[in-house]
């Protein structure tokens, strides 16, 4: 793509604004369908990315980034190819590029993140810390732009003096990126300051590249409003943030719509793409912002915690039960292409001869009384029977600090293909493991997805047949994640046990989980890629 192509991406255009929490996959085509030429992604973490594993969602025909635990960082689909950019938050060239690199064929361009004031990308040396840091910034730009087939951008906010601000400008221009985003306020200044519209002028006047004018969504509520802002800055383009935050109609040709008509059509694109809920919730509450106190739905809203209590609150009970049953039908089809539904269940020798056993389950606390743990019913399970106490055996991986546990229990060794967040959450997955498999009452109040008492029979008969597959311990060693086996070796000797090689995957277990996030990416916790 030559560079005047790349640029006229951004030339006389009205684009959503890069916003934390808001710019998930529903409110991005939500913005395209009322209008919106382009729309960015939220900041996402050029680390958080590179530990990413990328996954087509045949289930809901998306392409998403997860973490192991099943945490959602990116979620793409085809209706958004061709106008989705993505904001990148970095504070080092070869990270940032090596990032960027993994997302660039799905995305329009990607854009650098250089004007958050949030104290933790400030600590992080990103966002706003790097309008001080020239070099940093040249180097990070420049890197991207010789390395990416897609045009790069980024966005700044301006600094105290006018001239220093248009002198980062144009030193950014050199670096040969196709556009730059310019909010008119200095990072210690807030929404509620003026926005400083003759900085961004100063800036357009100054630079050859399209400039895209933001921050002043205090006084836009329709096109109209969208042009008188962007003839005041003299700019290129505008993007919107909390105009579009708060009626994402904003982008109609024909004015916007009234807010309870964007909630409910927010809400069916995040059911159809079944969004993390605490997300969905922020979003839903942003948009009814200033009339919290006007309608009952509010506190319904602030008090729910799934999308069918979101369905039930604003009576969209039929075009979430409709959503539901296609993705089940699909499901069914895409679970008998894929050889039914007890893949993932895995049965194999060490290298000791003892039998490794793997479940596709984990522990969500939401399912379990909080006063009888999997761990505890296992434990009281084998001192009633006069059992060996369990022992478990947890390795770390030092890559994002999530945790794999292997229970031992008789000779056998129980566990699943997740990686937790914590080490008390990989025990309890191993407990539930071992707890099915020998068919035991795991202490469950409610049931997973996808998983039924049946579906757990199916796997008992499983694990319980003579099959079992032999384990490669060379692949083991080459494979093993979170350590090496020698550390694994310590940790279970320590604990009295046998010496266990076990074929804890990284890439098995990510491609399991990637059939299980197809299901949904309810376990993000904070809805947000930071």
């Amino acid at each position: 793509m030559s560079k005047e192509k790349q640029s006229s991406l951004y030339s006389g255009k009205v684009m959503l604004a890069p916003m934390v929490r808001v710019c998930s996959l529903p409110m991005r085509l939500l913005a395209l369908d009322y209008g919106a030429d382009l729309v960015y992604t939220e900041e996402i973490i050029d680390r958080k990315l590179l530990i990413c594993h990328e996954y087509k969602n045949e289930l809901l025909g998306t392409i998403d980034f997860t973490m192991s635990d099943g945490t959602v960082v990116f979620r793409t689909c085809a209706a958004e190819r061709g106008k989705v950019i993505f904001q990148l938050g970095t504070s080092d060239a070869k990270r940032a590029l090596a990032s960027a690199k993994k997302v660039q064929h799905l995305v329009a361009g990607v854009d650098v993140n250089m004007g958050c004031p949030k104290e933790f990308s400030i600590k992080g040396g990103m966002g706003a810390a790097l309008l001080t840091q020239l070099d940093k910034v040249k180097s990070i730009l420049t890197t991207l732009v010789n390395g990416l087939e897609v045009p790069v951008t980024c966005k700044i906010r301006v600094l105290p003096d006018i001239q220093e601000t248009v002198a980062l400008a144009k030193l950014i221009e050199s670096t040969g990126v196709s556009a730059i985003g310019v909010h008119g306020r200095t990072k210690s200044e807030r929404s509620r300051d003026p926005n400083r519209d003759d900085y961004i002028k100063a800036v357009s006047n100054a630079v050859s590249i399209p400039v895209i004018a933001n921050g002043g969504s205090k006084n836009i509520s329709n096109l109209s409003e969208v042009e008188s802002f962007r003839l005041n800055t003299e700019a290129s383009s505008v993007m919107l943030a909390r105009a579009a935050m708060w009626n994402c109609s904003v982008f109609r040709r024909d004015g916007p719509l009234p807010f309870i008509d964007v909630l409910k059509s927010y809400l069916r694109y995040a059911f159809l793409y079944d969004n993390n809920v605490m997300n969905t919730k922020y979003c839903v509450l942003q948009i009814i912002h200033d009339k919290m106190t006007e309608i009952p739905e509010a506190d319904l809203s602030l008090s729910a915690k799934s999308l069918q209590e979101f369905a039930d609150i604003w009576h969209l009970q039929e075009d979430y039960r409709v959503i539901l049953h296609e993705r089940q039908q699909k499901e069914m089809e895409l679970s008998a292409a894929e050889g039914g539904d007890c893949r993932g269940v895995k049965k194999k020798k060490t290298e000791n001869g003892l039998e490794l056993i793997e479940l596709p389950v984990r522990y969500d606390k939401t399912l379990y009384n909080s006063l009888m743990t999997p761990k505890q019913i296992l434990n009281n399970y084998c001192i009633k029977h006069q059992k060996e106490k369990p022992v478990y055996s947890t390795t770390e991986r030092y890559q994002d600090r999530f945790f794999k546990s292997v229970v031992q229990l008789e000779g056998k060794l129980y566990t699943n293909p997740f990686w937790e967040r914590s080490k008390q959450l990989a025990e309890q997955s191993a407990a539930v493991c071992c707890l099915v498999v020998n068919g035991l009452d795991d202490g469950r109040i409610g049931e997973p997805k996808n998983e039924t008492e049946e579906l757990r029979r199916k796997w008992r008969d499983i694990v319980n047949s003579k099959i079992v597959s032999p384990s490669s311990v060379e692949d083991a060693e080459n494979r093993l994640c979170g350590g090496t086996d020698a550390d694994l070796e310590k940790k279970v000797a320590a604990q009295s046990c046998t010496k266990i090689k076990s074929e804890l995957a990284e890439d098995s277990s990510d491609a399991f989980l990637s059939k299980q996030c197809a299901v949904g990416s309810d376990v993000d916790k904070d809805g947000c890629s930071r």
